[in-house]
């Protein structure tokens, strides 16, 4: 079944009335609750509008800065072997689109593990990497060499997104995800391609230039599920020590 025709062959799609929409309560909530609730609908709907007008925003940034030609590190498709490695270069990280996305994640050369959150933002990125790959060259990039770097992924699980060391080159200090005594910062970054080279788009950082957080927090699920609790997301941060095993039923 191909893509165009996947919704006329579902009875949950086919089934619909025309201008039926879900009930956002069930019989029996209260007129306090009818009115908080409806005062909610506005806001969320002004929050998707100014999501929408920053997206714009994004969309029209002029051309950035040119980047130079770089050469990575990776190793085989099956996550089992480390090797054999090989040169990869930073045009053949786009895999045949005019885009590229990188998530820098926070693995130094001298450390076996990685940030939890960072790990908790690649889990998420490894579910829907076949979705990302018909749009974008997607790859998750850690200055640390290349065997420690996929170790990581077997203990997270990650079979599916594309794992690069940038060991060995200047990149993530000439894009600015790398501080000065060599600590990292966790970020994404897009990139594209024209007849002229690389360029940078935009790099989207965890933290905001003043410090405060949650730069990143649109693309991890996790935070915006926490959202909806009434608990609110709470102070807890991630933890490398979840099991990969489903929680108990």
């Amino acid at each position: 079944m191909s893509t165009t025709q996947w919704w006329t062959e579902l009875k949950s799609i086919t089934l619909h009335v025309e201008g039926e929409r879900p009930r956002l309560w069930p019989h029996g909530a209260s007129a306090e609750y009818v009115r908080a609730r409806t005062e909610l609908v506005a806001a969320e709907a002004e929050l998707r509008d100014r999501i929408e007008a920053v997206a714009a925003l994004r969309r029209a940034l002029p051309p950035g800065a040119p980047l130079g030609e770089y050469t990575f590190t990776e190793g085989p498709v099956d996550l089992a072997a480390d090797g054999p490695q090989r040169p990869v270069t930073l045009e053949e990280l786009f895999a045949g689109h005019d885009h590229l996305v990188l998530y820098h994640l926070m693995l130094h050369p001298e450390d076996t593990a990685a940030c939890a959150a960072c790990s908790m933002f690649v889990d998420g990125l490894n579910g829907v990497e076949r979705h990302l790959a018909r749009r974008t060259g997607f790859a998750v990039m850690a200055p640390a060499p290349l065997p420690a770097v996929r170790a990581w992924a077997r203990t997270r699980g990650w079979s599916r997104v594309r794992l690069v060391s940038a060991a060995g080159t200047t990149f993530l200090d000439d894009l600015g995800v790398a501080g000065s005594r060599g600590a990292l910062f966790p970020a994404f970054s897009v990139h594209t391609r024209h007849g002229d080279g690389v360029r940078h788009v935009t790099t989207a950082p965890a933290d905001f230039p003043d410090g405060s957080m949650r730069g990143m927090d649109l693309m991890s699920p996790v935070w915006n599920v926490f959202d909806l609790l009434p608990s609110g997301r709470g102070d807890g941060d991630p933890d490398n020590t979840y099991p990969l095993t489903p929680s108990a039923r």
